[in-house]
């Protein structure tokens, strides 16, 4: 079973930056994609960041493009999202989630194992 567990959330001001990480306990993880969706109250969840198998292609939501840097460490078996000039409209719950059989997809359907979020509030 794929476990994974966020952290890094927390409460900042506008232009700050935060780091988020995903910790992935599974034999496999060198295989799977990962993705950082996003739920901010009263919203669908959406995407914010995907990246592949070995790291080499990555994809962004055009809300989060030239802000947002996601990476994956297979060795540490993590994916982090380093977040810079933060507004407050990405304040939400910040989910990881992993993807078994491979390419890079921005719906949340396409994935297959979620964590349980980390909350990112960002003040004005």
């Amino acid at each position: 079973q794929v476990q994974l567990v966020e952290s890094g959330g927390g409460l900042v001001q506008a232009g700050d930056s935060l780091r988020l990480s995903c910790a992935v306990a599974g034999r496999t993880f060198s295989t799977y994609t990962m993705g950082w969706f996003r739920q901010a109250p009263g919203k669908e969840r959406e995407f914010v960041a995907a990246i592949s198998r070995r790291g080499g292609s990555t994809y962004y939501a055009d809300s989060v493009k030239g802000r947002f840097t996601i990476s994956k460490d297979n060795t540490k078996r993590t994916v982090s999202l380093e977040m810079n000039s933060l507004k407050p409209e990405d304040t939400a719950v910040y989910y990881c989630a992993a993807r078994v059989d491979g390419g890079i997809y921005s719906s949340s359907a396409s994935y297959d194992y979620w964590g349980q979020g980390t909350q990112v509030t960002v003040s004005s």
